[in-house]
């Protein structure tokens, strides 16, 4: 109980940060008068109501963060904001006369905050402006984590930021340093976050989305999230110019942020052209992009150009975790929709806004199957595993080999859980795929014409499970349910 005293007090803080989240879909609704502005009033008052109860119950516990309490403090949050995240949705579905179940509102809370883009809600283009704007802002303040949002813009606190940017962190970004304090690490990481936010909706803009269209569309692009306003996602425009400038926001959102962050520091952009990570994935992304393309072409389904732009995006946007789609591709031949849905697993960069295992453990683990195959040759010969021109430590590739671990068997055991509930095999295991890649986008009776309302609760609830071990990266939750954690 001592341990989790200080990150309840933490958590508060969070919380009074995210009652201010809300603000957004308030002044949506107000602009809209859509009548709804009371959902946001009270779910702000909900929420800030918790948080001060919160706070004048531990604030006498102030210390500063371990590494433990890190892992603690992120498991929390993404586990408790859904909840708070969820009150507004259930709130407007009810005045709407559309009530949601708390099944169905907790599940696309997760799936907005994660990034991951399911949703169970269906005519979107009817719903009020502000549960859209909610529904995608989600995304946006999720994309990058809100907890490194938090170290940016609360340092008074009086916690070891650094613990708490390490838990949140993927892949090396978590252990680098680009600034000397790690809360203006932080702030470059945002900063580059909202520039990338602003280029997006202004693009989307110029290429004729209304106003609020654009914002929508460029919370869910860059946070490569994929929930759309639109029941026909990215379809409804039909728009080449459109479909161009989401390939783009999305294959720069798929790259490491601490990249951009570095090289607009120093103004020196040969680093990033030569990270091995982020060649791997832009090659990974538009080799498939073309691909598939080229499967299209010579199967007869579309002319060459047609080929090129339907291939090309939906591939870009399910392998980025995006989600987004301009056309039901379950009608493609089968190759294409499943090698999407493997591509969506290491098609993003650590330290993107991207889900999945990421493409840095993959290149780790190929490098390291390259080691043991030179070793059964030659048993003595020195060959450490290099990325780029850094040597990578033993330490980490034995936490790539357990995070590896770790995965398979979270996708064994979900996917068979959902078996047991009589789902036909090719729905359970690409649900449990794009939920832990936290994509969105899966196959059977989850392609893109259809939702994840036509699930029921418990297999919600096996997702959502999903979603939020993909976004803790699965070792981050599984250690808390170990004994030896808790160990003093």
């Amino acid at each position: 109980m001592s341990d989790v005293l200080p990150v309840l007090r933490l958590l508060c803080a969070l919380l009074a940060m995210f009652a201010g989240a809300l603000l957004v879909p308030l002044c949506a609704s107000l602009y809209a008068r859509d009548g709804l502005w009371a959902c946001y009033v009270i779910s702000i008052l909900l929420t800030l109501l918790v948080a001060s109860v919160l706070w004048f119950s531990t604030r006498k516990y102030q210390r500063d963060l371990l590494p433990r309490h890190g892992v603690m403090l992120v498991s929390m949050v993404w586990v408790v904001l859904p909840i708070f995240a969820a009150i507004p949705l259930l709130l407007a579905s009810y005045a709407i006369n559309q009530p949601m179940s708390l099944t169905h509102a907790y599940f696309e809370a997760v799936s907005g905050l994660t990034t991951t883009g399911s949703t169970v809600m269906s005519n979107l283009d009817q719903l009020p402006l502000s549960v859209n704007m909610w529904r995608t802002f989600m995304q946006w303040i999720g994309g990058m984590g809100i907890l490194i949002l938090a170290v940016a813009v609360l340092p008074l606190l009086g916690v070891g930021a650094s613990q708490l940017f390490k838990a949140e962190a993927a892949g090396p970004v978590k252990d680098t340093k680009l600034t000397p304090r790690m809360t203006e690490t932080a702030k470059g990481l945002w900063g580059v976050y909202v520039l990338f936010s602003l280029f997006c909706a202004l693009g989307y803009w110029w290429a004729g989305m209304t106003p609020e269209d654009a914002i929508m569309h460029m919370f869910s692009t860059v946070s490569l999230g994929g929930l759309s306003p639109h029941d026909n996602s990215f379809g409804h425009f039909q728009s080449p110019l459109m479909e161009s400038i989401a390939i783009v926001f999305m294959l720069a959102a798929s790259c490491n942020f601490a990249l951009y962050f570095v090289a607009l520091r120093k103004g020196n952009w040969v680093g990033f052209w030569r990270d091995i990570e982020m060649r791997a994935t832009m090659v990974a992304l538009v080799g498939g992009g073309l691909l598939v393309a080229a499967l299209l072409w010579i199967k007869g389904v579309y002319d060459p150009l047609q080929a090129l732009r339907m291939g090309m995006f939906q591939v870009v946007s399910v392998a980025t975790t995006t989600g987004y789609a301009t056309t039901d591709y379950l009608g493609w031949p089968v190759f294409a929709p499943i090698f999407m849905l493997m591509l969506s697993g290491v098609a993003t960069g650590a330290g993107s806004t991207g889900g999945g295992i990421k493409m840095a453990r993959m290149l780790i683990l190929l490098k390291q199957a390259k080691r043991e195959m030179t070793r059964i040759i030659h048993p003595n010969a020195v060959q450490p595993v290099r990325m780029g021109n850094a040597v990578v430590d033993n330490r980490m590739i034995f936490s790539v080999l357990a995070f590896m671990l770790m995965y398979g068997a979270t996708v064994i055991v979900l996917s068979m859980t959902l078996l047991l509930t009589d789902l036909d095999p090719v729905t359970a295991f690409s649900a449990v795929l794009a939920s832990v890649h936290c994509t969105g986008a899966a196959l059977g009776r989850l392609g893109p014409s259809s939702n994840y309302a036509v699930l029921t609760d418990f297999q919600l609830w096996v997702c959502t499970l999903g979603m939020l071990l993909g976004r803790l990266e699965i070792l981050s939750f599984i250690a808390l349910l170990t004994p030896a954690f808790w160990r003093r």
